[in-house]
């Protein structure tokens, strides 16, 4: 049954997204919004599945994948005209999943989706700042879906973030 669930829930999320999508020609689907929906439906109530941790950790990831790719990347021909790899590119990618780790360890946000998505940037993949708003107006379009389908499952999904136990919050 939980299977059904994820499945069938993952495709209306991504579907509404696409159509979105389609409808204004924005870069509003993206690969790391995937993992980002599998989260929402496999392990809806885990800390890396919560309204606060993803939203903000994609921010994060965006964040420091722009300023990777604009401190060692930008220079560098566009990723469709030049889609091997190449010295800046790779500087850039570690730089930002690096960057992106450390941040997210230090404010104890954890969403393992960001990487990607601080990739997808870095490499010059998605790199204009218009788009990089558009990609963060995905995620919290898809973290409302997520709230809205699994709230009317009966699961007690977080509004922002996972509920700690009594003196453990942060």
């Amino acid at each position: 049954m939980w299977a059904v669930y994820v499945c069938i829930n993952g495709f209306i999320t991504i579907a509404l997204l696409a159509l979105l999508a389609l409808a204004t020609g924005s870069p509003i689907v993206f690969p790391s919004l995937g993992p980002t929906a599998y989260l929402f439906f496999f392990s809806p109530l885990s800390e890396s599945s919560s309204p606060r941790n993803t939203i903000l950790g994609h921010a994060i990831g965006l964040l420091c994948g722009y300023g990777a790719f604009a401190l060692a990347a930008a220079s560098s021909p566009p990723f469709g005209m030049y889609p091997g790899v190449h010295g800046p590119r790779l500087l850039a990618a570690a730089l930002s999943l690096s960057a992106t780790g450390a941040l997210m360890a230090l404010l104890r946000i954890s969403h393992p989706p960001a990487g990607a998505t601080t990739l997808i940037v870095s490499l010059g993949i998605i790199s204009q700042p218009k788009e990089l708003v558009i990609i963060e107006v995905a995620v919290i379009l898809l973290t409302v879906q997520a709230f809205a389908i699994n709230r009317l499952a009966g699961i007690p999904y977080p509004v922002w973030r996972k509920q700690e136990p009594a003196g453990t919050a942060f």
